[in-house]
């Protein structure tokens, strides 16, 4: 798996014996914090009557922006941060309500009585650099390991976690991702899973995957006796399709791991799993992450596929979430995809497994067509291989079919990735559409005119 996007997670020993490990948590840095976005008429002391409002309720703000509004011009806008806790909340939003214009509030605690509401909307990052104030958000940290992970009672293993728990830790956006120098028993073990995956990748993996690996092997290193640098990878792929890796100090939730799918950016670990067990792990390792996930992230066509349920995900309810999770479950992890009539794995779930990638090509397993409505509520287990895959045409068909389904996800705007600002613009008023619509005007002007030299 990659590093961690719902509750329950198998992890598998390459003959089939598997265990069951949790992997949602969600953090305590924003739980206690609501964010308000609200309009009001333009007139003097608009900015001083909506802070009376929030004082007789005795509700401190932390943060106050104001602007003209976006939506009106003869409106004003105003974003307030406060505590969710406070006592008042409730009778706050609903006199705020009553005499705002508009207002959106947006909260990780969206089941709370106090942001219990229609309009409430799940917190998202707006721009990449948010995506460190959730970064850290993570079940375990370090040296913090189940009492049946076969490192638990290893104290060199479980230091040497914690020391790449730490890089993750402290890492920020921007930075470059700090250089491993891998000891020569983790790269042994790098061997091990290298060497048996790679002789199954020319007949069962999909065409992209073994388009790129040899790529990798020349340009980052990939090799028996050499574990990968993620900053080597991560800038590799940025210069294919604009992906990048960002090292996790541990497991996040699924609203926080697709959310970084939608800025392309790739939570990975950089630790790898147990000497003493090659072909088994308990949660994602690195040999999951490059081996599995990295070569796939090259590909123009899967990447923007990973990026729209990435985008999906923001501001969609907790119950949509779960279905993009299992969406993701049964693509990005356990898919199939047919090829010049012959089916091949592109999920990393499979890539990373010696044993289930053998497995699934097999007519053992049910293969049923791509379909996300009805992929989005298939239940799976996670104690042995999966009993269903779901085969996909094409990438770029099980893309426009998601986009599709996307549709149905209620939230009261769409989304828009500025690859320009690596920002998401909030498209919920006319302005926004008119503005994204002349940028695709040019786009297609300058396709019209290129079609037309080489016809």
């Amino acid at each position: 798996m990659d590093a961690g996007h719902w509750p329950e997670k198998r992890a598998k020993l390459d003959n089939g014996d598997e265990v069951q490990t949790s992997y949602l948590k969600e953090g305590d840095d924003m739980a206690g914090t609501i964010e308000v976005i609200f309009s009001m008429k333009e007139e003097v002391g608009a900015l001083a009557k909506a802070l009376r409002l929030f004082e007789s309720h005795k509700i401190n703000l932390t943060h106050i922006e104001s602007r003209p509004s976006k939506r009106n011009r003869d409106q004003y806008e105003f974003f307030v941060r406060f505590n969710s806790a406070a006592d008042g909340v409730k009778p706050a939003l609903e006199a705020l309500r009553s005499s705002a214009a508009s207002v959106q509030v947006h909260s990780r605690d969206t089941k709370t009585e106090n942001t219990a509401h229609d309009d409430a909307v799940p917190w998202f990052p707006r721009k990449i650099a948010d995506l460190d104030r959730f970064a850290n958000q993570i079940l375990s940290y370090g040296a913090e390991l189940d009492s049946d992970h076969p490192g638990f009672t290893d104290a060199v293993y479980r230091a040497r976690r914690k020391e790449f728990a730490d890089i993750a830790f402290n890492y920020k956006h921007g930075q470059p991702i700090p250089r491993v120098e891998y000891t020569e028993q983790e790269i042994n073990t790098w061997r091990k899973c290298f060497t048996e995956l790679r002789k199954l990748y020319p007949t069962h993996a999909c065409r992209e995957h073994n388009y790129v690996f040899p790529l990798l092997m020349e340009n980052c290193g990939y090799r028996e006796d050499n574990i990968p640098q993620l900053e080597d990878v991560s800038n590799f792929l940025k210069d294919c399709t604009g992906f990048t890796l960002r090292p996790v100090a541990g497991l996040l939730s699924s609203r926080d791991f697709l959310a970084g799918l939608a800025f392309r950016v790739f939570h990975s670990t950089q630790y790898i799993r147990h000497f003493s067990r090659p072909l088994y792990t308990p949660e994602p390792d690195v040999c999951h992450e490059l081996l599995g996930h990295a070569p796939l992230f090259a590909d123009a066509s899967f990447a923007q596929f990973s990026q729209e349920i990435g985008l999906a995900s923001l501001g969609a309810p907790d119950d949509y979430i779960m279905k993009l999770a299992t969406l993701y479950w049964f693509t990005i992890e356990f898919g199939l995809c047919r090829q010049e009539g012959e089916v091949k794995a592109y999920g990393a779930g499979l890539l990373s497994s010696f044993g289930e990638l053998q497995y699934c090509l097999t007519d053992k397993p049910d293969v049923r067509p791509f379909e996300p409505e009805k992929i989005s509520v298939t239940k799976y287990p996670i104690t042995e291989y999966q009993p269903i895959y779901f085969l996909a045409d094409s990438f770029q068909d099980a893309k426009e079919k998601l986009r599709a389904w996307s549709h149905s996800i209620p939230r009261p705007f769409s989304v828009h990735y500025n690859p320009y600002t690596q920002s998401v613009e909030i498209l919920d008023n006319k302005d926004h559409i008119v503005n994204l619509a002349v940028n695709i005007k040019g786009d297609f002007d300058i396709l019209v005119d290129a079609l037309q030299k080489v016809m």
